[in-house]
């Protein structure tokens, strides 16, 4: 991977930013490290990239738009077309990068990339959906005609949790729309997405200049949103700083689709299939060691209270069974977090839930692992109402427990929520699922499906404070979202 080359095999890698169709060194003094959480090695070194570097991508990608629009939508989409043979063919290379600098299972990370490459294959349609409408004589001689423009330069700032599937939520649908392209991904763990855009590169039917790459932090994101080069941003993050980066873009004068975060409940009705209910709640809250914005967080225990012990019972057997390990290693149910730092904070919040009268159904909090950043499935039961660990996203292995007596109260407390990102309900009645997929104020729904991932020709469809914007990822929407809608009324005299 030529962003990572050093002039030693000792040297520490320092990344670069892909500019302009070509590596380009940061002009920045000050860098982060990049540590496999896995085992704390040392993978790359992130430049904080300036101002600079900002201007010098935006520049970039605006010479690249300006021939870009003028391509044939076909032409676009066989573009995309190529990139996603080429993303396919690379498929297990950025796989492995993804589960080596996120720390994610290889099994998650190939899904994580086999996911990207589908929003390519949706993206692929953008000649048929870029179509407009039109009136004919609306009145005496004269037509309106509805037609789709590209926006411009479409920035996409990009977290941790999926550093391969994210950046690829946006980079096709954008190009396609006839945009170009900057991702500045995230510092934690840039190395997918960094040869994403260098395979993007690699596919000639991309001028020089239309997918760009910029490292950094919060400098280089507000570089960003407040550049005028810039016409649209797409984020993935938490809700406060989607909250932020949808308000200081917009002050700009950018249209923003930010998506924030989650607190996602899991409704067990006393007649869920036992092993249906159990494979999707370890997967839900235990995959990817809870870091997903679907991540199941909170297990709404319905019924009497014997059969609310025996749900939790459930549960907590099958997590107590999980393995904790490197994400490499095959036989990993529960891969690390993505620092130190994280598995910190997390322990904290158990640790505080417990000192407030909860119940440490099942501990994780044993041995954090060569890295620092094992955390074992953790179950909290009786938990206070409001309570923080009830209320706030934790993004980790940790899941509460919640009581109701019936759906209806289940669906109170789940609608309680701030966020509405996704609910799942596990049961075999068919007028449960109805009634709760028609009350339960969330933008996906899953019924006996532990992660309600859409597929990418439906929006990824958060409401509430899991989205600030109007228009979500990928599905029509992300067509809607890069381009600019024109209206032409014409008469002709002959």
């Amino acid at each position: 991977m030529t962003s990572t080359a050093a002039a030693s095999s000792t040297e520490i890698l320092v990344l670069a930013n892909h500019i302009g169709g070509a590596w380009a060194p940061s002009g920045a003094r000050d860098a982060l490290d990049d540590r496999d959480p896995a085992t704390g090695d040392l993978l790359a070194r992130v430049p904080l990239s300036t101002a600079g570097d900002v201007d010098t991508a935006v520049t970039a990608a605006r010479a690249g738009a300006t021939a870009w629009r003028a391509t044939s939508p076909l032409r676009r989409a066989r573009a995309v077309m190529a990139l996603r043979e080429v993303l396919n063919a690379h498929r297990d290379e950025v796989a492995e990068l993804v589960a080596r600098d996120m720390g994610k299972t290889l099994a998650d990370a190939t899904a994580e990339v086999g996911r990207g490459i589908e929003a390519c294959e949706a993206a692929m349609a953008m000649p048929h959906l870029l179509k407009g409408e039109n009136l004919e004589g609306v009145a005496t001689g004269v037509d309106v005609e509805l037609i789709r423009q590209p926006v411009g330069v479409v920035a996409a700032i990009t977290p941790f949790n999926f550093p391969a599937m994210i950046p690829l939520w946006f980079l096709p649908y954008a190009v396609a729309a006839g945009n170009a392209f900057i991702l500045k991904p995230s510092e934690q763990d840039p190395l997918a997405g960094a040869r994403i855009v260098e395979l993007a590169n690699s596919v000639d039917l991309f001028p020089p200049g239309l997918i760009n790459l910029v490292h950094g932090a919060h400098d280089v994101v507000n570089g960003l949103l407040d550049h005028p080069g810039v016409d649209a941003i797409s984020f993935v993050g938490s809700a406060k700083t989607a909250r932020y980066v949808a308000q200081r873009a917009t002050a700009n004068g950018k249209r923003v689709q930010a998506l924030g975060g989650a607190k996602n409940s899991m409704v067990v009705m006393p007649d869920a299939d036992p092993a249906l209910m159990v494979g999707g709640v370890m997967g839900s809250a235990f995959g990817a060691a809870g870091q997903r914005c679907l991540a199941g967080s909170i297990a709404v225990l319905v019924g009497t209270e014997a059969q609310q012990d025996a749900a939790r019972d459930r549960i907590v057997a099958a997590a107590a069974a999980l393995r904790t390990g490197a994400g490499l290693d095959p036989d990993t149910d529960v891969c690390p977090v993505v620092s130190p730092q994280a598995r910190e904070r997390l322990v904290s919040d158990i640790d505080q839930a417990e000192a407030d009268g909860a119940t440490v159904a099942l501990d994780g909090r044993g041995d954090a692992g060569p890295g620092g950043c094992t955390l074992g499935p953790t179950v909290l039961d009786h938990v206070p109402a409001e309570h923080r660990v009830v209320v706030d996203e934790l993004f980790g292995p940790v899941l509460t427990l919640v009581r109701a007596t019936d759906l209806a109260e289940a669906i109170d407390l789940v609608n309680a929520s701030r966020y509405g990102n996704s609910s799942v309900i596990f049961t075999e009645s068919g007028g449960a699922a109805r009634a709760y997929r028609y009350a339960v104020e969330a933008g996906m729904v899953g019924v006996n499906i532990g992660v309600a991932a859409p597929v990418a020709w439906f929006p990824f469809a958060g409401w509430k404070d899991s989205i600030d914007g109007d228009l979500h990822a990928n599905g029509r929407d992300a067509v809607e979202f890069y381009t600019r809608k024109k209206v032409v009324t014409s008469r002709w005299s002959a």
